[in-house]
């Protein structure tokens, strides 16, 4: 079943429908939201996204609102403070692996300018492609990780069916797979 079959019959207040209904598949053009994003889409590796929603102002609470500069500067101390949130996903290799990508998202910045310009820069690539890349300076990425990340923030074509009424307003966004 697709997210949009999924959805369709929830009220408008479910976090899944507005979720699905507003941020699933639109552009994403700022470098924290982006790396937001990720950060989620790693946490869901195992869960349901419906519990990633459910918690993601906490996630965005807990890594100081998804800022890269922070995140990359976090410490032991900071891995320890995030392993007793209840608030969030409390795994380590996840913790971590999200330290040492804000690091490696840094480094993006440093080299393209933004994390945008080098996802902009790759947006026309195979999925393969995509895998090879992100495994190669990114922990914890697995294909589908890096699928949804892609499908959500509209690098890769295939949020939506085009059956569903929010393709249109995707479309209308601009989305990074036109």
């Amino acid at each position: 079943m697709s997210y949009c079959e999924f959805t369709k019959d929830l009220p408008h207040e479910h976090l899944d429908r507005q979720y699905h209904d507003m941020e699933y598949g639109f552009p994403v053009i700022n470098d924290n939201e982006l790396f937001g994003r990720l950060i989620l889409e790693i946490n869901q590796a195992g869960l349901s996204w419906s519990t990633i929603l459910k918690k993601a102002s906490n996630f965005r609470e807990a890594y100081d609102q998804f800022s890269v500069e922070k995140i990359a500067r976090y410490t032991d101390h900071d891995v320890d403070r995030l392993m007793s949130n209840s608030g969030i996903i409390r795994n380590r290799r996840k913790i971590t692996s999200v330290i040492y990508n804000a690091r490696v998202v840094k480094e993006i910045q440093q080299e393209r300018g933004s994390f945008e310009n080098w996802l902009d820069d790759k947006k026309s690539l195979s999925l393969d492609a995509w895998v090879a890349i992100f495994r190669a300076r990114f922990k914890f990425i697995g294909e589908k990780i890096i699928d949804e990340f892609l499908m959500s923030t509209s690098y890769k074509l295939g949020a939506h069916n085009k059956s569903c009424p929010i393709y249109d307003k995707v479309l209308k966004s601009g989305p990074k797979w036109l």
